[in-house]
């Protein structure tokens, strides 16, 4: 359905081309997974198939791609419609009406689906996803999760052979990620449906690939094969393949179930150091090189003593009520966050997170309650005040940039911080290495511009910081290195909010987690905790080792090479 022979391609003025010689084909009902480090070319390689890359971007594309027997030289994407459905990474981009259902039908009315048939496609669709209790609202209203599937849902009403999806779950909460990757198995299997998927979070979707594309970056393709095969020497791999790596199983195990089968030895060897004190929940790179720290000299975790000391009161929500119209979102939510705290805020989609984050930066002021932060109304303070107080990052990085270069984001961030020339490229440097600072930031991938906008942020080192999923769009070394920056500042006595729904992530740094649901906080406790006894929040490497507690490869390292076991 998809074939790709010797394709090259190289956007206007680019030093050198985003992929090279590049050649693959994905057959009929077949799930083909495209992984790679952050801005490899993934979204490219994606948007190629039906047509976007190069009509819309511009650059020069060698070679053929062909879909279902059409080159994509020869028709431009109105012409493929009826064959591809695209996703990409901002849902929101690609919506052109105002409702749930209107976006659903919109597809179907420009390809002339009789009214009968497309009634039957949209109900099919809001069951397939969850989507049935949403069919009226108005798209604006939605999280961005819930916009993600109406975007999905949106393509798949066509009833396309074939679905390109760049980063589907990224905005989904576990639960919701696990029925969208449901039903793709579900049209592959059951329709023949083909799906080209690029995804970060390797740990939700590996187990459901036939096969996998390994793009390097820097132009070219690593390696195409059976997932079990590329996985095992990938640069980018789920903590499932690098706990694998660490215990020498082989072939590696792609998911839970089948690491579960493995574990027992390994589980045995934890056993004498499971009742002890146990290292600290943040992970660092998985690298058993980086955790080779003895069991005595690793720091404890926040809960058996606490891994940094708190300081005082940053910022306070007081009996807060917010509400879209008629929609309650926090009902009557008491939180307070320290200083030298980083704070997980969990919850399944729309239940509430970025809407509380919005409150402590004064982007919203409650219906009812109070917003303290640093004993003071965030909405009521000067803009400048705030920047220097509160940091946001905001689900959509773009939203924070507003120049035509990397280079002049960061220039503009220092003059205005009033800091030293280069502080903030030194910041993006430490998130995002490596990016070509001429680039314009609508030129860089998702996780690129999510890195720019991080270093603009954190640059200022803000007493309080307030991240919206910041780890979408990023590759698992990336994420390593944002976790050491915010556990250093966390150090340093800044408070560290973050909204997402990556178990990985708060495994590897959150010292407490809330969970979110029907606007009311139903758990607050240790992020050890509150992880290890949910059977949606818990990472890999907590599901795999269960009963025991460990949460990330790191701790495992540490614990077996501080024993000499390794």
């Amino acid at each position: 359905m998809i074939r790709f022979d010797n394709v090259t391609f190289t956007y206007p003025d680019a030093p050198r081309p985003t992929f090279a010689d590049v050649s693959f084909t994905v057959g009929e009902g077949e799930l083909c997974l495209v992984v790679g480090p952050t801005g490899s070319g993934k979204s490219t390689l994606l948007r190629a198939v039906n047509g976007l890359v190069p009509r819309f971007t511009g650059g020069l594309l060698t070679g053929d791609v062909l879909v279902d027997g059409r080159r994509t030289e020869d028709h431009p994407p109105r012409e493929l419609a009826d064959v591809v459905g695209y996703v990409g990474q901002d849902p929101m981009a690609g919506f052109v009406t105002d409702t749930v259902i209107d976006e659903l039908a919109y597809v179907m009315e420009n390809l002339g689906v009789a009214p009968d048939v497309m009634r039957r496609r949209i109900e099919d669709v809001l069951d397939l996803l969850g989507l049935h209790d949403l069919r009226r609202r108005p798209l604006r209203t939605l999280s961005g999760g819930q916009q993600q599937r109406v975007a999905i849902g949106s393509v798949l009403t066509a009833s396309p052979g074939i679905l390109v999806l760049d980063e589907p779950t990224s905005a989904l909460d576990p639960a919701a990620a696990e029925d969208v990757l449901a039903a793709l198995t579900r049209l592959v299997h059951d329709l023949g449906i083909t799906v080209l998927i690029a995804e970060h979070r390797l740990e939700r979707v590996v187990q459901y690939a036939d096969r996998v594309v390994l793009l390097a970056g820097s132009g070219g393709a690593l390696a195409v094969g059976d997932p079990a095969s590329i996985l095992a020497d990938s640069p980018v791999a789920p903590p499932v393949v690098e706990l694998a790596r660490l215990a020498g199983w082989s072939p590696v195990p792609l998911s839970v179930r089948d690491a579960r089968r493995l574990a027992g030895p390994l589980r045995l060897e934890l056993e004498p150091f499971a009742r002890r004190p146990l290292p600290a929940a943040t992970g660092g790179p998985a690298d058993p090189a980086a955790s080779a720290a003895p069991v005595a000299n690793v720091p404890r975790p926040a809960d058996v003593g606490g891994r940094r000391p708190l300081g005082p009161v940053a910022g306070q929500l007081d009996r807060v009520h917010a509400a879209y119209g008629e929609i309650v979102v926090l009902d009557d939510v008491t939180l307070t966050v320290h200083r030298g705290e980083v704070l997980a805020v969990m919850g399944r989609n729309g239940s509430g997170k970025s809407t509380l984050l919005a409150h402590l930066v004064g982007l919203r002021t409650p219906a009812a309650g109070t917003v303290r932060v640093g004993g003071e109304d965030p909405a009521k303070l000067p803009a400048k005040v705030v920047v220097r107080r509160i940091g946001l990052v905001p689900q959509d990085p773009t939203l924070l940039l507003y120049h035509d270069s990397v280079a002049a984001e960061c220039a503009s961030a220092d003059h205005d911080a009033d800091l030293e020339p280069g502080t903030t490229a030194g910041v993006l440097d430490q998130v995002v290495p490596d990016i070509d600072r001429s680039m314009h930031p609508r030129d860089l991938s998702e996780g690129q511009r999510l890195g720019v906008a991080l270093a603009l942020v954190l640059a200022t080192g803000p007493d309080v910081i307030l991240l919206d999923e910041p780890t979408r769009g990023l590759d698992y070394a990336s994420k390593h290195r944002l976790v050491e920056v915010l556990d250093r500042l966390a150090l340093h006595g800044h408070a560290v909010v973050l909204a997402t729904h990556d178990v990985e992530v708060v495994a590897q740094l959150a010292d407490r987690v809330i969970v979110l649901a029907d606007g009311d906080v139903v758990a607050d406790g240790p992020a050890r905790e509150v992880v290890s006894h949910s059977p949606i929040f818990a990472p890999q490497v907590a599901k795999i080792l269960a009963p025991q507690p460990w949460l990330t490869v790191a701790e495992v390292a540490a614990v077996l090479l501080g024993a000499g076991t390794r």
